[in-house]
């Protein structure tokens, strides 16, 4: 079902993304990252409604950045990687805010547990894609993909529930993990 979803915010982008033919798709990348880093803040400060916002605003440069460089013929292996990257600074950042706006806890957890395990869960899915990748196999699979993710983190912010939200995070980000492990494994043998 998301596949779909992905395929339907990549038609919808593609009349936009024809369109944006002297920006970098790496300047789109930053701005999505800075956006991210603005949205953190804005958690920090308990500001939860404007913070998901701006994470909403975040993920649209997120989706945009790749349609303008395969729209534009602008694909290169360096806007890859940096999109990687940021992607990895920006739900750092995030949940980092959320974190430390106290926005995470649970009163049986204490909301840095649930934070950090939200932050090496997601670090996890992308690393085990990655370790897949550079060991031959394809490991795009999974329920907790990046946008997953940040969709889950923004619907928590919109209904002023980021500590499910995180929990949640935390919890498909490791059934991803696992998914992809599993998958690998019948790939490799």
């Amino acid at each position: 079902m998301f596949q779909k979803i992905k395929q339907f915010v990549r038609i919808l982008l593609k009349p936009l993304a024809r369109k944006i033919i002297g920006i970098n798709p790496n300047t789109l990348t930053l701005s999505g990252l800075l956006v991210s880093l603005v949205s953190a803040v804005f958690f920090a400060r308990r500001e939860v409604l404007a913070a998901g916002v701006l994470l909403l605003a975040s993920g649209f440069f997120d989706a945009l950045d790749g349609e303008v460089a395969r729209e534009n013929n602008r694909i290169t292996r360096f806007g890859g990687f940096l999109d990687s990257v940021s992607d990895r600074f920006a739900d750092a950042g995030v949940l980092i805010g959320v974190m430390y706006g106290g926005l995470a806890a649970f009163s049986y957890f204490p909301g840095w547990f649930v934070g950090v395990l939200a932050i090496v869960g997601s670090f996890m899915v992308s690393y085990t894609r990655a370790r897949a990748e550079a060991a031959g196999a394809e490991a795009s699979v999974g329920v907790g993909e990046r946008a997953v993710r940040v969709m889950i983190i923004v619907i928590g912010a919109f209904i002023n529930r980021l500590n499910w939200a995180v929990l949640l995070v935390a919890i498909l980000s490791f059934v991803t993990v696992f998914q992809r492990i599993a998958f690998v494994r019948k790939s490799l043998k």
